[in-house]
């Protein structure tokens, strides 16, 4: 049994949520986004809560359950608070800048990396080596961090490049004489 799947979905004041088959929809004070559920599971509102099951007992049923269950929790939880990831630039002469609707990216290249921000996502650069990348849906703004760490990932031995704010690097020790 999925300790996930079993709880319901609580979907907060300020938040409509409608089921229409396999379509969840949720609208918000931040926007509206939709979840089209597998058919191997069964989606239902309840007392005013979102509630999956697995249509039968398959080993593909249970472990689409609890994924399903979380894909909606974030729905509703990105339209009525969004959600932030924060990266940091560490390095001699790395820096970040907005350009109009571009990240502009000093990452120690013979050329400025210039990342184009998709639509639905909101980048900020409060400081030169800070970098706030602020959406409602949880999958685009994850990969958009994911992406801009990619052009540097952090090097274990001086720290350089772009990290998560949260993330240790394992440093290592350099060549002894």
């Amino acid at each position: 049994m999925s300790r996930i799947g079993k709880k319901p979905v609580h979907v907060p004041d300020g938040v409509t949520a409608t089921v229409e088959g396999q379509t969840i929809r949720a609208k918000g004070p931040k926007g509206e986004l939709q979840f089209v559920v597998n058919d191997e599971v069964l989606v239902k509102m309840q007392d005013g809560a979102i509630v999956v099951d697995p249509r039968d007992g398959s080993k593909q049923a249970r472990s689409k359950w609890g994924m399903s269950r979380t894909m909606i929790a974030n729905i509703v939880n990105g339209v009525k608070n969004g959600f932030e990831k924060r990266l940091e630039i560490n390095g001699v002469g790395y820096r970040a800048a907005m350009q109009g609707k571009n990240l502009q990216l000093a990452l120690g290249f013979s050329h400025d990396v210039v990342y184009e921000v998709p639509d639905g996502i909101q980048v900020a650069t409060p400081k030169p080596t800070e970098i706030v990348i602020t959406g409602i849906d949880k999958h685009k703004v994850g990969q958009v961090a994911a992406e801009i760490r990619k052009f540097r990932p952090p090097e274990p031995y001086k720290g350089k490049g772009v990290k998560y704010a949260d993330e240790t690097i394992f440093r290592k020790e350099g060549k002894k004489k």
